[in-house]
């Protein structure tokens, strides 16, 4: 029995008291329990399955990607997609139920075929960026609960249709910004929000380099794999010629995709440059390039280097570049710095570390876990550690930066009604066609 079937029943009929070993529920009962569906488990799809099975307030039932199964992920040792999936959602409920024939995940190619099933209460969306929109918004009106990986949508547009669905039929959204659940970011930025650098004058953020090689210009089409739905991959992008470069781990580096590595590892640095400053809903007033560096030709399109600079109605300058470390958030004050990212940290004045908080200073919650988070958001129906307007935001900058590299100008932009105030040609880039049938 799971939540929605005990709910339903519970609250129409008295039934006698059911005995359910332990080993079954572990120690929460069915009204507690959150079934889960994976859509899509990849490279990170499968890190956030791993991430759920640890979690007894959950039952994962099952998973759905286009890919039945295959290498050519992130590592050269990854052999990921819906049948590896299923298989390591069943041995670990074997074990947990000390069952080895356990076989109590299902899987599915099209994700329509979860949404439409009654027993699932929530939906993991973990597919390429391209088709965050579309999904979320038919799960919001499935009535399921999202948990959706960062960064949240492919173009600024889709990300206010995704908040209207989501707060339209009550659902709960938590964006996969799991920073928002690391204690030690958190606590950089209540230390800036609560001025102990002083005035906040600056911040510099870091996204890594381009982690894989594109094929050479001249590349020429692969034949599209068995037990791979490419067709079904595409989705509401352009069509294209099949490429092993194009697909799984690499999407990334299509801008019909994705957008980059802007979108990628900005989506965590640049969120906690608006979390620290204050801006997490709201965004810049302007936009500049200053050294973007884009692809001739080949198979990958998105920029090869990041570098632009937006600006803020109080003054507070972001710059965005390129660098060493895949994620770096600097924030500069009148009376010191703070640097965080997945190197370490550091600060002036060196005792920033041992400030302890008072009573009337700002706190910014108290999630360690962003799975746990997500899943008690549900159960008691309030927002997560990163709700949708706040993933919204934190995609709409990297978006913006996007779109200023591209256009190589300054741009102003109103945060307020989400459009360029002096360039027409770069309010073409707020959205993109979708392929038919696909539409939001």
């Amino acid at each position: 029995m799971n939540r929605r079937q005990f709910v339903k029943i519970t609250g129409t009929a008295i039934t006698l008291p059911i005995i359910v070993p332990s080993t079954v529920l572990s120690q929460f009962p069915p009204s507690e329990r959150i079934t889960l569906a994976l859509i899509g488990v990849g490279n990170q799809g499968t890190n956030n399955l791993k991430g759920f099975l640890q979690l007894n307030e959950a039952q994962v039932v099952a998973v759905c990607d286009v890919n039945r199964a295959s290498y050519g992920y992130k590592t050269a040792s990854q052999f990921l997609g819906r049948e590896p999936a299923c298989q390591l959602v069943n041995e670990h409920y074997a074990t947990q139920n000390r069952n080895s024939t356990f076989a109590g995940c299902e899987m599915a190619t099209d994700f329509r075929e979860i949404l439409e099933r009654p027993d699932i209460d929530a939906v993991v969306i973990t597919v390429p960026d391209h088709w965050h929109a579309v999904m979320a918004i038919a799960a919001a009106r499935a009535g399921k609960d999202i948990y959706c990986e960062k960064p949240m949508t492919l173009t600024i547009a889709e990300g206010r249709h995704m908040i209207h669905a989501v707060r339209r039929h009550g659902i709960i959204f938590q964006t996969g910004s799991h920073e928002r659940s690391n204690i030690k970011s958190r606590f950089v930025c209540e230390l800036v929000r609560n001025g102990y650098i002083g005035q906040l004058k600056r911040i510099v953020t870091t996204v890594g380099p381009n982690n894989k090689t594109a094929p050479e210009s001249y590349w020429t089409p692969d034949p599209i794999p068995e037990g791979f739905d490419y067709d079904t991959w595409l989705g509401p992008a352009p069509y294209a010629p099949y490429h092993k470069d194009r697909c799984l781990y690499n999407f990334r580096f299509g801008e019909d995709y994705s957008g980059g590595q802007t979108t990628n590892y900005g989506a965590h640095s640049n969120d906690l440059a608006q979390w620290g400053n204050n801006t997490e809903y709201t965004g810049p007033v302007e936009v500049e390039n200053i050294g973007g560096i884009w692809p001739q030709d080949g198979l990958f399109t998105t920029a090869t280097y990041v570098h632009f600079r937006a600006r803020y109605v109080k003054g507070v300058e972001l710059i965005c570049q390129t660098g060493p470390e895949n994620m770096q958030v600097r924030f500069e004050g009148t009376e010191g710095f703070i640097r965080h990212g997945y190197r370490g940290s550091s600060c002036y004045p060196e005792n920033l570390w041992n400030v302890t908080l008072g009573p009337n200073d700002i706190r910014l919650g108290t999630s360690t876990n962003h799975y746990l988070d997500f899943l008690n958001a549900v159960k008691t129906r309030t927002d997560p550690a990163a709700p949708i307007e706040i993933g919204h935001y934190s995609a709409t900058l990297c978006h913006l930066g996007n779109i200023a590299m591209k256009r190589r100008r300054k741009l102003l932009w109103d945060p307020a009604k989400e459009y360029f105030t002096n360039d027409e040609m770069a309010n073409r880039m707020l959205s993109k066609p979708y392929r038919a049938p696909w539409h939001l």
